[in-house]
């Protein structure tokens, strides 16, 4: 015969298929029942539609259920490639023999039946010449005379096409199944159960035996309708080893359905009746019907019916309307030939070819109609077609990691999308992305997210691997889905998936992520957590990243909820030094090697950017801004000193000398309080300044920094600071002087303060002379007035608690105090006959008596006598 289109291709996908589909909606992904299953209830089951007859021709044709054809040597190298590596199967359980029915009326018992029919009991295939070799008893016997087939090898014939395989009995006791597979056996049948009386004693280890190997194998139940019904059977069946799993490799149930073993025996008192079982054929199309309803209940699958043409065409009067139940036809050419010859009008094609009895197999030699993906695609119970059968098809199929379908395609979703389960994963296909599969950790991911329902919308890659550490990853509509041993499965999308991107995805700095994007921050922000930092996300900010010691010290200032706000930027490396920085909202984050991360914000921000930021003077920051000074004072550490902001002054920087005699009088803390300015340079002799709310500091590299203020400040200040005699302070201001003063020197002399006086300052010669008497603790006390010059001849003068002294070029500096200062002034100081003082007064003469020379003359002054005054 012609080898065609399968009907189950088309007609047993369009209602097996239906029927299959509400049967996996019912009961979730991976519908499947183990291989002993116990009764459950039956659905209502529509009775099946006939199918239009056809006349087979002999040219092969495709697969039963996987729609792609190919050519006989693409089969036989995609055969080669599939079977090389057998899979473990799981152990079926054997189960005695139970039955949730009785025998029917008048029918002998039923262990009775099961001794009297046997070792193996009836076998399949009983007008084959294997079976009508061995030796069958008369008519009226109580049982057929069954005899062990020999396990020679009387044929090597094999169709040229499809994918060969075997069915096996109680009667092939001892089958090499290695060297079955070594001959290129790759699926098995194994008779499990008989009527509802015998259950093969075989069974467990052929059917183990056979999936020990690699093989693809299923259970068959020869049936006896005019036994017990179809249902009774069934149960019998699937309580016995004809249960069936989406598992890829477990054959779906068989229905042997053929010429009566025991026709025109009575056995035990029951009579068996003619070929047809005594049965007509309405009854025996109900029978089937009742049988497959059942199996389908039970198991998921409706099973295959197998069958000889002209025993069905006799016995059910070429019943039609069973399209969408697989056919497995026998058939027996007496030459070698890829012809099955015609084939009940129910069916277009058959799904196996049992086409010898004697070889090259042990039992019986099938051949499956279509390839070794097509044998695992019907063992799997459901149709894979159009893009998804592609996609399935590009991602290894049955092999590869989605192993075979669980369900059927199931449509309707969002954007006209559909998608099929898999036993590891699922395919999904939407117009506008093509299909795509997903599976595992990346699957999983995808669904806590709404599959396509949710951000990242249909798949658009399949997952691909090798990244970097091992890694995964999987495109969508949306973003994509990373994975890693480390790290597990997480999608990225939009501005945050677009940022990572900008950075290198898993192979910059960030690494792959570790969580999905979390939303709910502050001002609407989002974030995303990665191996090697975050991304946080606002509308006013976009997406940004930050890592390493930058990242560590945001978020010791707490993060987006800090002073620093959102990132602006990412992080920028190239700094002076080899630093980084990042722009935040209110402010920055700087780092080198040397320094560590410090943020810097608001005023003290501003001053360190007008110093030239970390090419400045203060270079770095050290610390982060410190609040809670004197005043409500904050200030910040630097390489270089510091700035010190409070609400009176503001923020100023102070570094190098003046800083440490800021920090030496006590900071903001002491005398001079916060700095009210940064530091000035380009002062006379290489000097610079800085004011404070008490006073100055002033540097010089010849005379060190040092701080003035209050009234020797202001006494400075009006003589010219560094600009006038004075010069450059070379001390602080030292008090506890005698009447509570204090003293400040300078480059030039000194100022003395007292609270008596004021602050003046002395130097030159009056200072020397002065200094000579005492300075303040001498008869002069403490100065009232600064130096006076313009006096005659170029002399000055300067005033003290205790007297005067006058300096001339002529004379030099001398001091006048008491009654010869009192005599000196009456005659006209320095203007008068007398002139300038040329020493000081000298005591200790005869009767207590002082004198003091001046150019003109002299006076001498005693207790009893006063002054005198003599002219030269």
């Amino acid at each position: 015969m012609k080898r065609t289109q399968l009907p189950h291709g088309n007609d047993f996908r369009r209602r097996a298929g239906t029927a299959l589909l509400l049967v996996s909606l019912l009961a979730g992904p991976g519908l499947a029942a183990p291989a002993t299953a116990a009764e459950a209830p039956s659905p209502g089951v529509a009775t099946p539609t006939p199918a239009t007859a056809s006349t087979p021709t002999p040219t092969p044709a495709a697969s039963a259920v996987a729609t792609a054809t190919a050519t006989a040597t693409a089969t036989a190298t995609a055969q080669a490639s599939a079977l090389t590596a057998p899979k473990p199967a799981p152990s079926p359980t054997a189960t005695a023999p139970t039955s949730n029915s009785p025998a029917p009326s008048g029918a002998p018992d039923r262990a009775a039946m099961a001794a009297a029919v046997g070792a193996g009991g009836a076998e399949m295939g009983q007008r084959s010449a294997r079976v009508t070799g061995t030796a069958a008893a008369g008519p009226g016997t109580s049982s057929k005379t069954l005899t062990t087939e020999a396990l020679t090898t009387q044929s090597t014939w094999q169709p040229t096409f499809g994918v060969q395989g075997l069915d096996v009995s109680g009667h092939q006791t001892s089958v090499d199944w290695q060297q079955q597979w070594n001959a290129g056996a790759r699926f098995a049948y194994v008779k499990a159960t008989e009527g509802n009386y015998y259950a093969s004693e075989t069974f467990a280890s052929q059917y183990q035996g056979s999936r020990s190997v690699g093989m693809v194998r299923g259970a068959y139940h020869f049936a006896i309708p005019n036994w017990s019904t179809g249902a009774d059977q069934a149960r019998y069946f699937v309580n016995n080893g004809g249960g069936w799993s989406a598992d890829g490799y477990t054959m779906p149930p068989v229905l042997d359905f053929e010429f009566n073993p025991y026709a025109g025996r009575t056995i035990n008192g029951f009579n068996f009746g003619n070929t047809c079982y005594g049965m007509s054929a309405a009854q025996l199309a109900s029978w089937v019907r009742d049988f497959g309803n059942t199996m389908l209940s039970l198991t998921g699958r409706l099973p295959v019916i197998y069958t000889n043409t002209s025993w069905w065409n006799q016995c059910l009067g070429n019943a039609s309307g069973f399209g969408n139940y697989p056919l497995w036809v026998a058939s027996y050419p007496t030459t070698a030939s890829n012809d099955a010859g015609p084939i009940p009008s129910s069916w277009g094609n058959y799904s196996i070819w049992q086409y010898s009895s004697l070889g090259p197999f042990n039992g019986d030699s099938n051949v499956w109609n279509g390839d070794y993906a097509g044998l695992k695609t019907f063992a799997s119970g459901f149709v894979v077609t159009g893009g998804i059968g592609a996609a399935w098809a590009a991602v290894g199929g049955g092999g590869g990691k989605l192993g075979y379908p669980t369900s059927n395609e199931i449509c309707g979703l969002t954007g006209g999308g559909c998608y099929q389960r898999f036993q590891g994963g699922t395919i999904h296909w939407s117009p506008a992305t093509g299909a795509h599969a997903t599976w595992g950790a990346i699957r999983s991911t995808w669904g806590s997210l709404g599959f396509e329902n949710g951000k990242l919308g249909y798949p658009v890659t399949n997952e691909t691997c090798g990244l970097t550490g091992g890694g995964c990853y999987q495109g969508f509509q949306g973003g994509t889905i990373h994975w890693t041993t480390g790290t597990g499965a997480v999608a990225t999308w939009g501005a945050i998936h677009a940022t990572w991107g900008s950075l290198g995805f898993e192979t910059g700095k960030l690494g792959y992520p570790t969580s999905n994007e979390t939303c709910g921050l502050v001002n609407g922000g989002c974030y995303q957590g990665f191996q090697g930092g975050t991304i946080h996300w606002s509308p006013a900010t976009g997406a940004v990243a930050t890592w390493g010691a930058i990242r560590s010290t945001w978020g010791a200032l707490g993060y987006e909820n800090g002073k620093l706000g959102y990132p602006t930027g990412n992080e920028t490396c190239g700094l002076t030094g080899g630093g980084c920085y990042q722009g935040f909202q209110g402010g920055t984050i700087h780092w080198s090697p040397a320094t560590g991360a410090y943020a810097t914000w608001g005023a003290i921000r501003s001053t360190w950017g007008s110093l030239g930021f970390e090419n400045g003077k203060l270079g770095y920051p050290v610390t982060n801004e410190i609040c809670g000074l004197t005043g409500g004072g904050c200030y910040q550490g630097f390489q270089g000193g510091t700035i010190h902001w409070s609400p009176g002054t503001g923020a100023y920087a102070t570094s190098g000398p003046i800083r440490a005699a800021w920090g030496s009088l006590g900071y903001e803390n002491g005398k001079l309080g916060y700095p009210a300015s940064n530091e000035m340079c380009g002062l006379t002799g290489g000097g610079c300044y800085q004011r404070f709310q008490g006073g100055t500091i002033h540097w010089t590299p010849g005379s060190g920094a040092y701080a003035t203020w209050g009234a020797i400040r202001a006494a400075w200040g009006s003589l010219g600071y560094e600009n006038g005699k004075l010069g450059y302070p070379m001390s602080n201001e030292a008090c506890g002087l005698t009447g509570g003063g204090c003293y400040q020197t300078f480059q030039g002399g000194t100022i003395h303060w007292s609270p008596a006086t004021g602050a003046y300052a002395t130097w030159g010669a009056i200072r020397s002379t002065w200094g000579s008497l005492g300075y303040e603790n001498s008869k002069l006390g403490y100065p009232t007035g600064n130096e006076i010059c313009g006096l005659t001849g170029g002399g000055c003068y300067q005033t003290f608690q205790g007297g005067t002294i006058h300096w001339s070029p002529a004379t030099g500096a001398y001091a006048t105090w008491g009654a010869i200062r009192t005599t000196w002034g009456s005659l006209g100081y320095e203007n008068g006959k007398l002139g300038y003082p040329t020493g000081n007064e000298i005591c200790g003469l005869t009767g207590g008596g002082c004198d003091q020379s001046f150019q003109g003359g002299t006076i001498r002054w005693s207790p009893a006598t006063g002054t005198a005054v003599s002219f030269k």
